[in-house]
């Protein structure tokens, strides 16, 4: 897919972030958007800004991704609603920071229901329109943190290196189907959005509040790349056809610590956490 005009896009968690920007950008190119979050007033901001920006065709949908029958009934509805859909941005999720033992298993639903099997629910239930358009993308954002492991960061890696290992598998499946659907991985670094101010933080053994607190300033300071660079970098990957796409200059530093070092850079963070946190 080397243009986006005269295509449609499906977006989830567009409310704010990677997923507003993409919608901001690809109506620039004259792509019709559905668009969904589960913060409606969020959403329907995006829309507003769009609008005011463009004039293709945008639809909404107050969704919450680990509803399954929900995102069927909104891929099915935008199939009706814009004639085609011809990409599907898995962008919706969420962030846990909690050792594996002190992890509670409702926060562990939680996460997995929206980062893994959001995505699952939203690529099933576009293949088959993607198909049907005969020129198609899934496009499944992941993390850096599904290219290596980080203490406190557990159960939020085991999302993202599924989403990864899930996005490569259909990946491969798509090449061998050769029916115009492809797919890409999206491997973020720290981008400008909210997804750490609304994390859940369970209890990471022994630290305090405050020292969570303190942790999640340092983490946020970390945050480098603006959501506008993310989509541009994204919808370049998509007209590449690239299997994955890093984002950001510590997305590339870390895929390759984790290719340089792959098993001695578990003790290099561990050791340096274990400062950060004296």
């Amino acid at each position: 897919m080397k243009r986006f005009d005269g295509k449609v896009a499906a977006i989830t968690g567009a409310g704010s972030g990677i997923g507003r920007a993409l919608a901001l950008n690809l109506a620039a190119q004259g792509c019709g958007l559905a668009l969904s979050d589960i913060n409606n007033p969020n959403l329907q901001a995006t829309a507003k800004a769009v609008k005011a920006a463009s004039d293709v065709k945008v639809t909404t949908k107050k969704l919450d991704v680990a509803n399954r029958a929900a995102v069927h009934a909104w891929a099915d509805a935008t199939a009706k609603a814009h004639g085609q859909v011809n990409l599907i941005f898995n962008n919706a999720g969420v962030a846990l920071g909690a050792s594996i033992e002190g992890a509670d298993y409702d926060d562990l639903e939680w996460i997995m229901n929206i980062n893994f099997w959001g995505v699952v629910h939203g690529t099933k239930a576009f293949l088959p329109h993607l198909r049907a358009a005969g020129d198609g993308h899934v496009i499944n954002v992941s993390s850096v943190f599904g290219l290596i492991g980080v203490p406190s960061q557990g159960a939020y890696n085991a999302t993202k290196f599924a989403v990864r290992g899930f996005t490569e598998a259909l990946r491969q499946e798509l090449d061998m189907a050769g029916y115009g659907v492809s797919a890409t991985s999206i491997h973020p670094g720290g981008i400008k959005t909210n997804i750490a101010r609304d994390a859940r933080f369970g209890d990471m053994d022994g630290i305090t509040s405050r020292q969570a607190s303190d942790s999640k300033a340092r983490f946020e300071q970390l945050f480098i790349t603006t959501p506008e660079s993310a989509a541009r970098t994204i919808l370049k990957g998509v007209q590449r056809n690239a299997r994955r796409v890093l984002i950001g200059p510590d997305a590339h530093a870390i895929d390759l610590m984790a290719r340089a070092l792959p098993a001695r850079y578990q003790w290099l963070l561990a050791k340096g956490a274990k400062r950060a946190m004296a």
